[in-house]
């Protein structure tokens, strides 16, 4: 897909229009002799763009540098203005009746809120679904996300701008890069989902165990564990010698084996509502990402997307359906304990409370018997000693399970992981870095002759958990330079794709392009001139290329008395 339109407008005008076309495409600033030519819009233009394709509506008009400030003129101008951006992608720009994809999203909120495409309104969810059924129909798994393989070709964030693979935001783990490269370069494999779910459930059994080990870990537990059944030992021997009669040593030690049960019995209580909020809060969370839809609307929408589209491989229905029933197992498989968590709770409950009535009858027929004051400092004692001895067994325990839900699910990271590093799977990755890195290092070459190449290595993270690293080679190279490696690459995977048959967009969003030398500019523009690759890039007019100085590349021209969005004339 290529960029066609974009057009900026409020409910009775026609804001700005922007018209796309092959080769290069740039944004430039007319800004008089001394004016900087920045905050005009340029890369809000790339914003737009990026919005349109699912993009958080915030960062059109927040502060880049401080998260929490808006820019409340230009916020409240698109809201109250009801202002609406249209971008039409199309598959051909030579052919008038090419396929065209009209994406519509405003900046209002509930009921009038617009999020559209070819005149069709969905949900948050579902957009997202529809962008990626529509512009990668071949891709029917959760992960890698349609904003995840679509974020090296819209480079307008820092970390976008300076990295050339590490395209997401900073929380993005390895794992996850690992699924978006391996899709990119088209090294199928089916268990990518399955691995990301068995990540996320270690996880929260990590998370569970380190609150359960806040204080000290099961180790020291255990020592210490050993330390109070010693003194249970010695307090016994010490209360056994004194001399009370034999009705009252046995009250007193029903008494204190209650107390520890009744301890013991209460840790136990509080663990099950511990792990049952754990699972309703992860049941809440996971409902809330099922995509609720008319079906019977939907398919008459396919029907008539099926007259249009001849190439369609997946109907919108299998998607959502995929995707509500891999949300419904994933509830499934977290709530199944839930009954029986719910019943052992109430069973623990009764249990309580048959406990603190027998205990409740014991303590007044011991009060009422005859005692020391040595014995009395005993039974103080041993009483601290079970409580102890309870909670610390009851910790135990729960470490116990935990270790062993981690170890089931490594054993079964370790059944995909023992597919993922075979050497047959290896094998197909080295195949596709092979045809890629032939784009790769041959456009970098005729760029600016040096061979980047793509390469990966298999890793051991900090949790013992194996994972393809893909990287490109670089050495010592300058903030320019980078620029360069960065482009090479975008295009390069524009070419391996097409030669491959995947479906990609055929755009290549850039900001600050000042960063880059001006000869790699030119040959740049020259290269996707040639080979039908969009290539936009917003850049200071006063540090444009005289050979890129020219009408013919220009796509918008802003200036401090004409920006963007011309919010001065309303």
């Amino acid at each position: 897909m290529f960029l066609k339109e974009l057009s900026i407008t409020s409910e009775h005008k026609v804001i700005r229009e922007l018209y796309f076309h092959k080769g290069i495409n740039l944004i430039v600033d007319e800004s008089n002799e001394g004016i900087t030519g920045n905050s005009v819009g340029k890369t809000t233009v790339l914003k737009l763009i990026d919005f349109c394709l699912g993009g958080n509506p915030k960062h059109i008009y927040q502060d880049s540098e401080n998260k929490k400030q808006d820019y409340k003129l230009v916020k409240d101008f698109l809201i109250s203005n009801k202002v609406l951006i249209t971008l039409v992608l199309t598959s051909d720009l030579d052919d008038e009746n090419a396929e065209n994809v009209v994406i519509q999203r405003n900046f209002l909120a509930r009921k009038e809120i617009i999020r559209r495409i070819n005149n069709e309104d969905y949900t948050e969810i579902e957009f997202e679904l529809k962008l990626l059924s529509l512009l990668f129909p071949n891709q029917n798994m959760s992960k890698p996300s349609f904003r995840q393989i679509i974020s090296h070709n819209i480079r307008w964030r820092d970390e976008s701008i300076n990295n050339t693979l590490k395209t997401l935001d900073g929380y993005t783990s390895d794992a996850e890069y690992e699924t978006l490269y391996l899709y990119l370069l088209g090294c199928e494999f089916l268990k990518g989902n399955a691995k990301q779910e068995i990540l996320a459930k270690l996880k929260q059994e990590e998370t569970y165990k380190s609150r359960l080990e806040r204080n000290q870990t099961k180790t020291a537990y255990e020592a210490t564990l050993g330390l109070i059944n010693n003194d249970i030992e010695t307090l016994n021997i010490k209360k056994s010698n004194l001399n009370i009669n034999e009705n009252f040593e046995a009250d007193l030690r029903n008494l204190n084996q209650l107390k520890y049960q009744i301890n013991k019995t209460s840790l136990e209580i509080s663990r099950l509502n511990i792990r049952r909020e754990l699972i309703e809060e992860t049941e809440q969370e996971l409902k809330t990402t099922t995509s609720n839809i008319d079906i019977q609307q939907l398919r008459l929408i396919y029907e008539q997307a099926s007259s249009q589209i001849s190439n369609l491989q997946k109907t919108f229905e299998d998607l959502v359906e995929y995707h509500n029933q891999m949300i419904g197992q994933k509830i499934d498989f977290i709530s199944k304990e839930l009954p029986v968590i719910e019943q052992e709770i109430e069973h623990k409950n009764s249990v309580l409370k048959r406990l603190l009535d027998d205990e409740k009858k014991l303590a007044n027929i011991i009060a009422k018997s005859d005692s020391f004051e040595e014995l009395e400092a005993v039974i103080i004692q041993l009483n601290e000693k079970f409580q102890r001895k309870g909670e610390y067994e009851n910790i135990i325990q729960l470490l116990e399970e935990v270790e062993g839900n981690m170890k089931e699910y490594n054993s079964q990271l370790k059944e995909i992981d023992d597919e993922l590093f075979s050497d047959s799977f290896e094998q197909t990755v080295k195949d596709q870095l092979r045809k890629f890195n032939k784009y790769f290092a041959a456009i970098s070459n005729e760029l600016y002759g040096e061979q980047y190449a793509l390469k990966y290595d298999i890793v051991t993270n900090s949790k013992g958990q194996r994972l393809y690293k893909f990287n490109a080679f670089n050495t010592n190279l300058s903030s320019g330079k980078k620029q360069g490696e960065i482009s090479c690459f975008d295009i390069a995977y524009i070419m391996f794709a097409n030669e491959e048959g995947f479906p990609t967009l055929h755009f290549l969003l850039n900001d600050k392009k000042e960063l880059m030398h001006d000869n790699q500019l030119v040959k740049i523009a020259d290269f996707v001139n040639r080979n039908n690759i969009q290539f936009v890039a917003s850049i200071l007019k006063d540090k444009l290329p005289e050979e890129l100085n020219k009408e013919e590349y220009f796509v918008a021209k802003l200036s401090d008395t004409d920006k963007l969005f011309r919010i001065e004339n309303f």
